[in-house]
């Protein structure tokens, strides 16, 4: 996640940060062999059951799961953004952030800043001296602190207001166009050339980024019009499907929230924020993505969807489920809250209060919950037929999700619809999981008393475990590529590890973590990163790494495969796609073709 910061450098960062001591500051450790252990500050308990590895330079919790690097301590602590957190940590180690990254444009992003700042005090002025649209803000029940605190705005009903007050020398325009308040006049359009304002005769909402810094707008149309709402296209600055309208609003209401509702629109966000449900975000005119999520559980570990109740809200309900699947993890609290026919969060909170909506947060249901109830209703559960269809609907949902209590909950809800015992099912869906399991991910371990376990034949996540334990053992594989051939889930994984801890100057544990944060591995390293060692010392781990990647070469490389299918060919023949598959081996051995 290394946005424009250049690897190296984040690297760099995680190798001068000293974990214990940044921890230590905030959280009283205590000495506990070669680790320091303390009552995890994420969740309550009387037992330590947080450790901190100055080894490794990596923190877990075994009671709540969480766990991280320095940086990941920064972000889950003190609710920083990745790119903050990385700076916090850059000017305690005395370095200087880059200048300039890769993808970076000139002007620099802090004049873009500037100027949208400028551009955000030029709308709200403006609507100080428009009495229409502060006559529709009246109509729509905000106040002038409400509007205030959220700086909204009016973009003049004129083709070049922006454009003549920001506009004047070219570097101007060069620099508002670059940030999508202009657009660009065609020779089609009228024979003209030269800019027009983008936003015209609409309330503007500032969309702002963590540091409250203005990023983008949001325009609504005041009467009549399409389209009723526009926003900024994506720039430099500018990323939809990373923002959350009124995030930064509510982080400032309040430090410490339960939970976050995300709704559908600028005006519900503001409407709900003034009648003090202040834990409302909105997306911004897409689907909430995974990259939304994962700035929400940076902060919390509940968030509610809330749609209007009609077919556009149910279906946008839907995809925000498929997209939240792979992060419903034990600890997370997922909710789906659909509102009355014909209302929409903005109308109801207007009509029932602050009380009234939030009581209707009891009836949010589960995701799990959500999920079958949607699945249910396009089958016909009276007949086998229906209730076959159900299972086969859910299984690539159910795939899609990490293992826990969510997986669990859906497995037993299905059970009792289709009419199948549970553990059947569950056995069923692990089937299916084995032949769908993506070739990037690490083999399961058994836990044993709050640490992990790693079993001594599982070799795969052995090996995995070694590398993530003992950076330094990398360099005694030779030829770390050779994994490509081998036909074993995980085996991408151990590959990229061995490649990325070899090519470090001086490689961690916490290094090679960072570079896997937003990638669906991540959790899974990062619990192999704490589990039980399986050797001490970084000599016996090179050996025991080098013979563990030879036997996964000669257990589940290319010849293996070749075997399985010469030996097919002689017993019951071979399908088209397998001779071709043969023959591609065969020719990459250097073997006379064979003729099953």
């Amino acid at each position: 996640m290394s946005g424009r910061i250049p690897q190296a450098f984040i690297d760099e960062v995680v190798a001068r940060s000293d974990i214990v001591e940044l921890i230590s500051a905030r959280v009283p450790l205590k000495k506990a062999g070669r680790e320091f252990k303390a009552c995890c500050p994420f969740h309550n308990e009387k037992s330590p059951s947080f450790w901190v590895s100055p080894d490794k330079q990596f923190y877990h919790c075994f009671g709540c799961g969480a766990h991280g690097t320095a940086i990941g301590f920064l972000m889950q602590y003190e609710k920083m953004e990745f790119l903050d957190a990385v700076a916090d940590l850059a000017q305690r180690a005395s370095l200087e952030m880059p200048r300039e990254a890769p993808g970076a444009r000139d002007p620099g992003s802090a004049d873009l800043h500037a100027v949208m700042a400028r551009i955000a005090r030029f709308y709200e002025q403006t609507l100080a001296d428009e009495a229409r649209a502060r006559k529709y803000l009246d109509m729509r029940g905000i106040d002038a602190k409400t509007a205030a605190a959220f700086a909204l705005g009016y973009a003049p009903d004129s083709w070049d207001a922006l454009l003549n007050r920001f506009g004047a020398q070219e570097q101007e325009r060069r620099q508002i166009h670059e940030l999508g308040m202009i657009i660009e006049r065609t020779a089609a359009r009228a024979g003209a050339t030269g800019f027009y304002d983008r936003f015209r005769d609409r309330l503007m909402f500032p969309i702002r980024d963590s540091r409250g810094r203005v990023i983008g707008f949001g325009g609504r149309i005041i009467d009549q019009g399409e389209p009723k709402y526009l926003n900024s296209p994506e720039t430099p600055l500018f990323h939809k499907g990373r923002e959350l309208y009124g995030l930064y609003e509510a982080r400032l209401a309040r430090a410490d929230f339960k939970r976050l509702m995300i709704v559908e629109g600028y005006m519900d966000v503001v409407r709900l924020h003034q009648a003090g449900i202040s834990y409302a975000v909105a997306t911004l005119g897409t689907a909430t993505t995974q990259e939304h999520l994962h700035k929400i559980f940076r902060l919390t570990s509940e968030v509610v969807f809330c749609f209007d109740g009609d077919r556009a809200g149910r279906q946008a309900a839907w995809r925000a489920l498929e997209n939240s699947l792979p992060l419903a993890q034990d600890g997370r609290e997922l909710k789906f809250m659909f509102l009355p026919e014909g209302h929409d969060p903005d109308s109801l909170v207007a009509q029932e209060g602050a009380q009234g909506f939030e009581r209707r947060l009891g009836a949010a249901l589960p995701l799990s919950e959500y999920l079958i109830q949607h699945l249910a209703e396009e089958t016909n559960l009276e007949h086998v037929d229906g209730r076959a269809k159900l299972k086969a609907l859910a299984a690539p949902l159910f795939a899609r999700m990490p293992e826990g209590i969510y997986r669990e909950m859906l497995a037993d809800g299905l059970a009792a619809r289709v009419g199948m015992p549970a553990a059947a099912l569950k056995k069923s869906f692990a089937t299916g999981d084995a032949r769908r399991s993506p070739a990037g991910s690490p083999e399961p371990s058994v836990r044993q008393h709050g640490r992990i376990s790693v079993g001594r034949g599982n070799l795969l996540t052995q090996a995995i475990t070694l590398v993530l334990h003992h950076p330094s053992a990398a360099a005694a594989v030779a030829h770390p590529e050779s994994l490509g051939s081998v036909d074993k889930a995980g085996a991408a994984v151990l590959k990229a590890l061995l490649v990325q801890a070899a090519a470090a100057a001086t490689p961690s544990t916490a290094m090679l973590l960072e570079r896997w944060r937003d990638l669906p591995e991540y959790g899974r390293l990062a619990e192999l990163a704490m589990a039980e060692p399986l050797v001490q010392g970084a000599e016996a781990a090179a050996q025991e790494l080098q013979m563990a990647v030879e036997k996964l070469l000669q257990e589940y490389g290319p010849g293996r495969r070749m075997d399985e299918l010469l030996r097919k060919a002689e017993e019951l023949g071979l399908n088209y796609d397998e001779k071709a598959e043969l023959s591609l081996l065969l020719k990459s051995r250097g073997r006379p073709r064979a003729t099953p």
